[in-house]
């Protein structure tokens, strides 16, 4: 089942049951692929790493904006925001944990004969490509920042 089709049963789902901050969350989601459909200049079907990437730019945002509420003494505003990453989370595949990460930095600094941050690039250009949607790019480079350090 596509995004599309998932996003469409589950704003019906929070439709009926009234749940206001689940489809401000879902309708959130479908503005964002809207836009991105409009911007290429016709109606085609985004593809899945496109639509990984929307979600965990929307994600990011609402994170943001939760700490950015924090600091401002604003625990209403951001127990909203974090509501929100909550649902749109649903659409993103599961997350690998950092220790896993950490074994796939390990490799690619082995595979890709990396051994100084010179080759920061080379090794987070392909890891990106190769956990995209499964990890975040900030948990990445911290990793292997400390890799490629010591």
């Amino acid at each position: 089942m596509s995004l599309q089709d998932s996003l469409m049963d589950a704003m019906k789902v929070a439709m009926k049951s009234k749940d206001t901050t689940a489809l401000t969350a879902l309708r959130s989601i479908k503005s964002a692929i809207l836009l991105i459909q409009t911007q290429s200049g016709s109606n085609i079907e985004i593809s899945q790493s496109d639509e990984i990437k929307l979600l965990q730019k929307l994600v990011k945002q609402r994170n943001d904006s939760a700490e950015i509420y924090l600091k401002q003494n604003r625990p209403d505003l951001a127990a909203t925001e974090i509501d929100e990453v909550k649902i749109i989370s649903q659409f993103l595949p599961e997350m690998l944990s950092e220790s896993d990460v950490e074994n796939f930095v390990i490799q690619a600094i082995d595979s890709l004969g990396a051994n100084s941050m010179k080759d920061m690039g080379k090794v987070m250009a392909y890891l990106n490509q190769e956990l995209s949607g499964k990890s975040d790019s900030k948990t990445i480079s911290t990793l292997v920042k400390k890799h490629l350090m010591s």
